[in-house]
């Protein structure tokens, strides 16, 4: 073989392997780690909800504010008096994280917004947990307020409104879940905002109401509500020897209850995301 030919031979096979790496598609980056994309989406929501939402949150405290002094004129204390104030407190965390998250999914899925996080590295659990965790960040504020209001109006002693640490993150996962999924499955946008509302709605009636006024059908209804066992945590706290036991075994079914909301908020986002 000449010397032509052979680097004609060399330059076919370089050519060859060219075109061959200019045809192999590229690797992707890899996806973004769990956590570091949670706190992504978790900065991002703070500091969208952070202009949007703290009017809603200042009427959020104070609509639960104003239950509470509607009900002083026919709730004098004892249990009565804990419900109202424990039940109050809470509202705040069902008009946030259940009624506002709702429609903020459905707003997003109705408007295109979910392709936009499709398209980006993370998992989809990232999404739903930074979401729910930064519009639940805004109910301690106000949910504590309350609760300070509730104990100088009622007299209820102000040591345990600690369990409000616990009880909002809680109860809030729970709540927010359940807000994610109810906007990520309703068919249109309306849908949503009115499970929202709907779910808001039952947070005040079978929370803030005393459950001994109650028929038996709508307690059964109450216990099937996740913020119900926030509720009966805090409201536990103003006995003057509260029941630990009963607090702790609240405070796990509503964990327990977030865990089981959020996992169904996150198929919701799958489901949605491809659709």
């Amino acid at each position: 073989m000449t010397t032509a030919a052979v680097t004609t031979a060399a330059v076919g096979a370089a050519g060859a392997l060219a075109v061959g790496a200019a045809c192999a598609p590229a690797e992707l980056a890899p996806k973004a780690r769990f956590l570091p994309a949670l706190a992504a989406v978790y900065r991002a929501q703070l500091s969208r909800a952070r202009v949007a939402r703290i009017p809603l949150l200042f009427v959020a405290t104070f609509q639960s504010v104003g239950i509470m002094i509607l009900m002083r004129g026919v709730v004098d204390g004892g249990s009565e008096a804990r419900a109202v104030v424990a039940g109050s407190s809470v509202l705040v965390v069902a008009f946030v994280a259940l009624n506002l998250l709702a429609q903020y999914f459905g707003q997003l899925r109705a408007g295109g917004g979910l392709d936009h996080y499709a398209t980006l590295p993370v998992p989809p659990a990232s999404v739903v947990l930074g979401a729910a965790a930064a519009y639940a960040s805004f109910t301690l504020p106000g949910t504590l307020v309350t609760a300070v209001f509730g104990c100088v109006l009622f007299g209820l002693p102000m040591g345990g409104l600690w369990i409000l640490a616990a009880v909002v993150p809680l109860a809030g996962a729970a709540l927010a879940g359940l807000g994610a999924a109810l906007g990520l499955l309703a068919p249109r946008q309306e849908l949503a905002t009115l499970a929202g509302q709907l779910g808001m709605s039952a947070a005040l009636l079978l929370g803030v109401l005393p459950p001994e006024r109650m028929p038996e059908v709508i307690v059964w209804a109450r216990d099937l509500l996740p913020s119900t066992y926030g509720v009966e945590a805090f409201a536990r706290t103003f006995a003057p020897d509260p029941d630990w036991a009963a607090v702790a075994f609240d405070l796990g079914v509503c964990g327990a209850v977030g865990v089981l909301s959020l996992a169904v908020a996150t198929w919701a986002y799958r489901r949605a995301a491809v659709r």
